[in-house]
């Protein structure tokens, strides 16, 4: 394939293969016929049909904004401004409402997926490919310290999985979010291929930038919302940076208050990359099965959030060991 020199002609290129064009139709919701009048310079698409040409090629997504903001003057700064600059007032009343509502033990999880939902759709209109995870702390070990996070509750557009919680990891002092959490401080990342900083980083398969806010409460943290890009340069706009900081605030409702920690408790050590962490978790529903037959065995019997926690614990332990030994 030659180098374009214009958006339409690297379509062109693209659409060369007729199942590529009808698929590109489709998402688009254009005829085919339309998709050569762009290439042939005959008509001209509609933003939101340009935004989602950006969506449908997730492949050429940066090359695609470069070309295209070299006609439409102007076309990568509306992508920059896209998202609303705040959270709509009535959604804060469902959150309150859920607050109120939920019980105990779907707290979390429902007001979390709620809030997560709308920030997706308010951060990434244009569904260029965003993945939003909340990382929480893991509990204190003996020492009163807490060692590693971990990626909970997650939402994602293309190219990401709709469902993130399936693939959640853990991190430690490596990753980005590890520094967020043990400073108390924000931080974003505009391009991850090039970024020479002194920040750590340990960038997922997709992930071209990122924007951390922590989650606080009082002064103590509870953990951190990690918003991932597909696309460089997303989080320049400081009117999207200060919605992801509003989301983060808002996110904290879901926690406990004995779930936020003084800074000096956070102690955070390195934890595998996610490739070696992921034999870990092959017989995680078999773990959190046993574990609650266990308990029912000697009359104390736990749900399956208890289970649950109890084995992420376990992980974290075996995964803290796998580096000790590995380093050893």
């Amino acid at each position: 394939m030659q180098e374009p020199q214009t958006w339409r002609e690297l379509l062109g290129q693209i659409i060369e293969d007729p199942q590529k064009k009808q698929s590109i139709s489709e998402e688009l919701g254009v005829r085919t016929i339309t998709l050569a009048r762009w290439v042939n310079h005959e008509s001209n698409p509609r933003p939101q049909n340009l935004r989602q040409l950006l969506a449908a090629l997730p492949k050429y997504r940066d090359i695609l904004l470069e070309l295209i903001s070299e006609e439409f003057d102007g076309f990568g700064e509306t992508i920059e401004e896209d998202s609303s600059k705040e959270i709509p007032a009535p959604f804060y009343s469902r959150v309150f409402e859920a607050r109120a509502t939920t019980s105990d033990i779907l707290r979390y999880w429902s007001i979390t997926n709620l809030i997560l939902q709308q920030a997706l759709g308010q951060l990434d209109p244009g569904r260029l490919g965003m993945a939003i995870r909340i990382v929480r702390c893991m509990d204190p070990d003996q020492d009163h310290k807490i060692h590693s996070l971990r990626e909970s509750v997650g939402l994602g557009t293309n190219p990401w999985e709709g469902n993130l919680e399936q693939s959640a990891m853990f991190l430690g002092a490596e990753s980005l979010a590890g520094f967020v959490v043990s400073s108390c401080r924000s931080a974003a990342i505009q391009n991850l291929e090039e970024d020479q900083s002194l920040l750590p980083s340990q960038k997922g398969k997709y992930e071209r930038s990122a924007a951390i806010y922590p989650i606080m409460y009082a002064g103590r943290i509870a953990g951190c919302l990690l918003v991932s890009s597909a696309v460089i340069n997303y989080f320049l706009a400081q009117s999207r940076l200060a919605l992801i900081k509003a989301y983060a605030d808002l996110i904290a409702l879901a926690f406990e208050p004995d779930e936020f920690y003084e800074l000096e408790a956070i102690e955070l050590r390195v934890m595998p990359h996610h490739d070696e962490q992921e034999a870990y978790f092959s017989n995680f529903r078999k773990r959190v099965a046993y574990e609650m037959t266990r308990a029912s065995a000697i009359n104390q019997p736990i749900n399956s959030i208890q289970a649950e926690k109890l084995v992420w614990k376990q992980l974290e332990q075996e995964l803290l060991n796998h580096v000790l030994k590995v380093g050893s």
